[in-house]
């Protein structure tokens, strides 16, 4: 958990940094409690990678998600990376697309239609990532700030 936390300590910083305006400063996205109960829950699955030491280099909270009943949208099964973080000193090292093949491999696994996710506007470097993992648009969330 240690290792998952300081990770999550920096992603929030990046994006505390780029919409100061929504994410508070120093804090991280789950406590101690939440983050505890959320690695039990398999519906919830999060893949961390470690180095031979065992410290934690980065990670990918995901969620199962379907739209059974919908009245619009097909049945699909859909894995959902909700937050997929490295290491700020190991950016660059192919850590990231080696969690993100991962995920893409348990998705397979998993009977999933597809993997989906969502890039704040205000982190280009993770959208240059996704982009070149072979992520294209699927929606685009727009905002007016009033």
């Amino acid at each position: 958990m240690e290792g998952i936390n300081r990770l999550l300590f920096q992603v929030l910083t990046v994006h505390h940094n780029g919409r100061p305006d929504l994410f508070k400063e120093n804090v991280k996205k789950y406590t101690d409690q939440e983050l505890a109960e959320l690695l039990r829950d398999d519906s919830r699955p999060v893949f961390v990678g470690v180095d031979e030491n065992q410290r934690v280099l980065g990670y990918a909270f995901c969620i199962f998600q379907r739209h059974a009943d919908s009245n619009i949208l097909t049945d699909i099964k859909t894995l959902y990376i909700d937050d997929l973080c490295v290491e700020e000193e190991c950016r660059g090292q192919h850590i990231g697309r080696r969690i993100y093949e991962y995920v893409l491999d348990f998705a397979r696994s998993q009977g999933c239609y597809n993997v989906t996710l969502n890039v704040w506007s205000c982190n280009p470097a993770a959208q240059r990532f996704y982009e070149k993992c072979g992520l294209v648009p699927q929606k685009i969330g727009m905002e007016k700030i009033l």
